[in-house]
């Protein structure tokens, strides 16, 4: 192993080991042995990397134009400010440029591959590779013991000491791929509290009859509205499948939601919904709604929206009080999910280590110095559309300054 060492015959020795060979696993990781400090990584999967290669779509979106703190969630919403200011999305897309990885803006600021995630991956080992990071799969770790100073570790690889330890091992979300609850378990051990977690950006289930009945017939068909729940609101696609609701817009306010919460969902977001009905009714009063709607919506959506409730007559028929309601379940259509898909289909993990408990400088832990928690598994999550990615660039470079 490249510049490492063994303590008598038993222990090996580095000056720093990061668990988890994600991305803030790996930008830490090459950032850290750029400063000259020997990296061991250590991940129990057959992979490197393997939420980077199935991220969007298997393009990646690697970083947004527009990130700033705003965009993420936590209950500490100050934390993430520092990591953010000293490593930008602009830094990112740099080195993207400098291994000559193609990329494009697809929509709101979202950068994405143009070829494949592996990409993003490959620069990432590559700069590993150039700064001798040393980094070793299916090697789980099965105990940690704190040294004075330091960390002891009991791994595949036999025994492992270090000066620092970086928990970088993700959150719960897509268990298929490995995510587990260890890192919560560390920062346990060494007295963190972590804050309750859940699925985050997760599709909603739902179970009442006529909404999945919908949902069933409306499977794959997307519309862009505006949803709102818990004083907050986002603008994006809704895709129905045959689960329930799901598409960016739903994925981004399923942060927010809480069961039993209501979706307000409005259909028309060009329009203040009773308004455009008034206007069609005042300049084509003979025109069914149904096929109003249809020049707006899918014919099938339409169809569905009509056989809902809204019953289809010449718009002169309809009363004021009628054309009010309409526009209500239009422009402000109420649903409530039965749930969310879960972390089976979640793209991250809300809660995790409480961030009080950690330097937002450098990502020490206050508790246990020489313990550092990086990523998705700090209580800080982003936004959907490359954010959570920017997270990861940001929280591991902090880390790989003062490791």
């Amino acid at each position: 192993m490249r510049g490492f060492r063994r303590e008598g015959c038993a222990v090996l020795q580095a000056d720093v080991v990061i668990v988890g060979a994600g991305a803030a696993g790996l930008m830490c990781a090459f950032n850290a042995a750029a400063r000259g400090r020997r990296v061991l990584v250590l991940d129990h999967a057959n992979k490197a990397g393997k939420k980077i290669l199935m991220s969007g779509g298997g393009r990646c979106n690697f970083t947004n134009l527009y990130t700033e703190p705003a965009n993420f969630l936590s209950a500490n919403p100050h934390f993430c400010k520092s990591a953010l200011a000293r490593y930008t999305q602009w830094d990112f897309i740099e080195l993207v440029a400098r291994h000559g990885v193609p990329y494009h803006e697809k929509k709101l600021g979202q950068l994405f591959c143009d070829h494949k995630s592996s990409d993003i991956l490959a620069l990432l080992l590559a700069e590993c590779d150039r700064y001798g990071v040393d980094i070793r799969l299916q090697t789980p770790v099965q105990d940690i013991q704190r040294l004075e100073p330091g960390y002891r570790l009991q791994t595949g690889l036999g025994a492992v000491a270090c000066q620092s330890l970086v928990i970088a091992t993700g959150g719960l979300s897509i268990p298929t791929l490995g995510a587990s609850g260890f890192g919560y378990q560390v920062a346990r051990q060494f007295g963190h509290q972590v804050l309750p977690t859940r699925a985050g950006l997760v599709p909603f289930t739902v179970t009442e009859p006529g909404l999945k009945a919908m949902c069933n017939e409306l499977s794959g068909t997307s519309v862009e509205c505006r949803v709102s729940c818990n004083g907050e609101s986002f603008r994006e696609n809704l895709l129905f499948t045959h689960r329930g609701l799901s598409g960016p817009a739903m994925l981004q306010i399923s942060s927010y939601w809480q069961p039993g919460d209501l979706l307000e969902i409005d259909l028309l977001p060009d329009h203040d919904a009773l308004a455009w009905l008034a206007e069609q009714q005042a300049a084509r009063p003979n025109i069914e709604l149904k096929t109003l709607l249809g020049e707006v919506f899918t014919r099938k959506l339409a169809g569905l929206l009509v056989e809902q409730g809204l019953a289809s007559r010449p718009l002169r028929q309809y009363t004021p009080g009628e054309l009010r309601a309409l526009g209500e379940r239009l422009g402000a259509w109420q649903v409530q999910p039965a749930g969310t898909e879960g972390y089976r289909t979640a793209e991250v993990t809300l809660g995790g280590v409480d961030t009080r408990e950690v330097s937002s400088k450098t990502m020490e832990s206050r508790l246990a110095p020489g313990l550092y928690f990086i990523g998705e598994v700090l209580d800080v999550t982003g936004h959907l559309g490359g954010f959570n990615f920017q997270w990861a660039w940001a929280s591991g470079y902090a880390a790989a300054q003062y490791v």
